[in-house]
C-alpha cells in the first residue's frame, strides 16, 4: 500500500508540474489565477499522500498551512486583478431620470 500511495503522490506532482507550466504561460489572469489553485490544491494532496505513507505527521500540519496560503494567495490575485483590470465607470446619465 506505502508504494501506492508514493507512486500516487508522484503522480499528483507531475500534475502540479504541469499546472506550474501553465501559470507561467498563461495568457489570462483567470487561467494563472486557475492554474494557482491546482498548484496549490496539488501540494496538499501530495503532502497527504506523502504523509499517509510514510506516517509523518508534521506532513499534514505542512499540507494544512499550503492550503491555508493557497486561499490567501487567490484571494490576492482576485484583489490585483479587480483594480488592474477593470476599465473607469462611464457616467450614469440614465439614473439622472428617476
Amino acid at each position: 500500500m506505502t508504494e501506492f500511495l508514493l507512486v500516487a503522490a508522484m503522480a499528483v506532482l507531475a500534475a502540479v508540474a504541469l499546472g506550474l507550466v501553465r501559470v507561467l504561460g498563461g495568457s489570462s489572469s483567470a487561467q494563472r489565477i486557475m492554474a494557482a489553485q491546482l498548484l496549490g490544491t496539488g501540494g496538499v494532496a501530495a503532502l497527504l499522500l506523502f504523509g499517509t505513507a510514510t506516517r509523518t505527521g508534521g506532513a499534514v500540519d505542512v499540507a494544512l498551512v499550503l492550503a491555508l496560503l493557497a486561499a490567501f494567495a487567490s484571494i490576492a490575485f482576485v484583489k490585483k486583478g479587480s483594480t488592474q483590470e477593470l476599465p473607469d465607470p462611464a457616467p450614469d446619465d440614465a439614473g439622472a431620470d428617476r
